[in-house]
């Protein structure tokens, strides 16, 4: 299948038409995914609308790799976690899809990625390693091609002075943090930056107490005199981004669908509007699985928009992941 149907603008009916092709296509070739379906009693001849298609537990990506016998992965990400925590794998056959599908969701929500300076303050996700945030976090900034984007690990004093430097820029900047790391600079230094995109994209790791994102985003926004904080919704698991640009509210790209199931019953799935747990649709994932039924809880507030509620446990969940119920 070529990438750029896949990335297409699809109209609803042409993407619950590729996303029965696309599950077909994985019942056939991930050994994980079609012993997941036999093993509910679904007869893949029945699965003929957006409804029927079953979605494969997250935590199967602990325990299984994820990807046709016949391929080979290019990359192998994994997610972040404490030492003898179990981390999830994604085996990634093919690196342009992901770098794809990142470019072309960043450049659908916030324009040409050469209009940003990227400042990067991730040292969870650096120290771990293996991790897809920081191989896309480290392509925005390669492809801004500005000698002031960059990674910064714990030089704190260098993020503060590089900001108080580029406040007077003619480009934008964006700064994409771990949540703890912008408190711990909001608490050295308060920055009057009110043109500055803050992307909060993670929780406290352990570092910190968790908080609710309202007082959390206070606390960030005050601190940087910015009036919205932005987040991005993403996990080792996935290949696409959701990102809100304020108040919690997620937007998905349009090869990435959000579905609620019932968390008393994980087979039904509930009509807009209504909290449950939600289940992902993410075309980009066309050598894994489609079709994920997450940990997380949540509502649809409008056409591919959604609302993190909450979730069932502590799974690592970028951007969300400090979200209580």
């Amino acid at each position: 299948m070529e990438n750029d149907i896949l990335f297409n603008h699809h109209q609803p009916e042409e993407f619950e038409k590729l996303s029965l092709q696309i599950f077909h296509k994985q019942y056939a070739e991930i050994p994980v995914y079609r012993s997941f379906v036999d093993a509910l009693n679904i007869s893949v001849r029945h699965v003929n609308q957006l409804n029927d298609i079953p979605f494969m537990p997250i935590e199967f990506f602990k325990d299984y790799k994820v990807l046709a016998e016949k391929d080979n992965a290019e990359l192998v990400f994994k997610s972040s976690g404490t030492t003898g925590m179990q981390r999830s794998q994604h085996f990634v056959k093919s690196a342009k899809v992901y770098e794809e599908s990142f470019i072309k969701g960043f450049e659908y929500f916030y324009g040409p990625i050469s209009d940003y300076i990227f400042l990067a303050l991730l040292p969870s996700y650096l120290e771990n390693g293996d991790s897809s945030l920081v191989y896309m976090a480290d392509h925005l900034i390669k492809l801004s091609k500005h000698q002031d984007s960059g990674f910064y690990l714990n030089d704190y004093s260098k993020i503060i002075e590089k900001l108080n430097q580029l406040k007077t820029s003619n480009k934008k900047v964006m700064l994409l943090g771990v949540s703890y790391a912008l408190l711990d600079l909001v608490e050295m230094q308060n920055f009057n930056f009110p043109d500055l995109t803050i992307m909060e994209t993670g929780g406290m790791k352990g570092r910190r107490k968790e908080m609710v994102r309202e007082e959390l985003h206070e606390l960030i926004g005050k601190g940087f005199g910015v009036s919205k904080i932005h987040s991005e919704y993403g996990m080792t698991e996935l290949l696409s981004q959701a990102y809100s640009k304020g108040d919690g509210i997620f937007n998905c790209p349009p090869w990435m669908k959000i579905m609620i199931r019932d968390v008393n019953d994980p087979l039904s799935l509930l009509e807009d509007g209504k909290s449950g747990a939600i289940n992902i649709i993410d075309l980009a994932n066309i050598n894994s699985v489609s079709f994920l039924a997450t940990k997380d809880l949540g509502k649809i507030t409008g056409p591919n928009e959604f609302q993190i509620l909450g979730r069932f446990d502590n799974s690592d969940v970028r951007g969300c992941n400090l979200l209580i119920a």
